[in-house]
């Protein structure tokens, strides 16, 4: 199994150290491969390298002096794995058990699967007031169990934690048309899984790097061109999410400008609760694919 890790301004020493700590029979059955997609930060590939050296898994660090981007740089990371399996790990995320690494390896032992996804938690995250409205949207929407993360299979594939089959991805790799930040990741699984099975498990890591609200709201905006993308692509699914459905009623109505002001200032506002927040940012993020599904 290649452990394909990419990053770009991030430390991710939190992750390798526990990954690190395996078993001789098991480092034998594993790679690592890190790429820095346009840190450049000279002390930090150093330490790096010192680290993979230390460990015992084989490993390896490719450092682009240009960011390719999210897509673009796991297409590279596939291209230079040698692993029957591929392991997509985002830098920030920490496995939340021991077991983590012995635990994909025994599924592909086990039950030898097309694609998994492992599932992610924000258990081991920071408590920092900054972070509570991500914290709160991640616990209500993403960090899901597997049973229910398998009535929409290819809504929860993320490439925090996404284990493939080599020789699928060989053949379908992520589109690297998708710039900037989100949906690449859901829009291959939209893709493959017309021809193979996804599967869920409850294999989670921890997603470390959770957002501030200030945050949270320029990912949304790299993101609605890439929403607009998957919604021409796959309909069928897209009409299913819950986001989809209110950016078509905001968009019928013209809102868009209206409630991005609302719900800027409502989820920008600290004295609010963490909840309301939340809620005011899925209705930003709704108004803005309102309007890239206009274009």
């Amino acid at each position: 199994m290649s452990i394909l890790i990419p990053f770009l301004r991030d430390d991710p020493t939190p992750l390798l150290e526990p990954l690190s700590q395996q078993r001789p029979d098991k480092a034998s059955q594993l790679e690592l491969i890190l790429l820095d997609d346009g840190t450049n930060d000279p002390i930090l590939s150093a330490r790096l390298v010192s680290l993979i050296q230390s460990i015992p898994i084989a490993g390896s660090l490719i450092t682009l002096t240009e960011n390719s981007g999210r897509a673009s740089g796991r297409n590279l990371l596939a291209r230079k794995a040698r692993g029957e399996y591929l392991l997509f790990l985002d830098a920030d995320m920490r496995p939340d058990g021991e077991s983590f690494v012995a635990d994909w390896l025994a599924l592909i032992d086990n039950a030898a699967p097309e694609i998994a996804f492992g599932g992610f938690s924000v258990d081991l995250a920071p408590r920092d007031p900054a972070y509570e409205v991500h914290r709160a949207m991640a616990a209500k929407s993403d960090c899901l169990p597997a049973v229910r993360r398998s009535q929409q299979p290819e809504k929860y594939v993320f490439t925090s934690n996404l284990l493939v089959r080599s020789d699928i991805f060989t053949t379908a790799h992520f589109d690297e048309r998708f710039t900037g930040w989100g949906w690449e990741d859901v829009e291959w699984a939209m893709r493959v899984s017309s021809d193979h099975a996804i599967q869920h498990h409850d294999i989670p890591a921890t997603h470390l790097g959770l957002d501030t609200v200030p945050q949270l709201m320029a990912k949304y905006r790299q993101s609605a061109s890439n929403f607009a993308k998957v919604a021409a692509r796959h309909p069928t699914l897209v009409a299913t999410y819950p986001s989809y459905k209110i950016a078509r009623i905001i968009r019928a109505a013209s809102l868009e400008k209206p409630i991005q002001a609302v719900s800027h200032r409502t989820a920008a506002c600290e004295r609010l609760p963490a909840g309301l927040r939340a809620l005011a940012l899925r209705f930003y993020r709704a108004s803005l694919y309102a309007e890239a599904l206009r274009v």
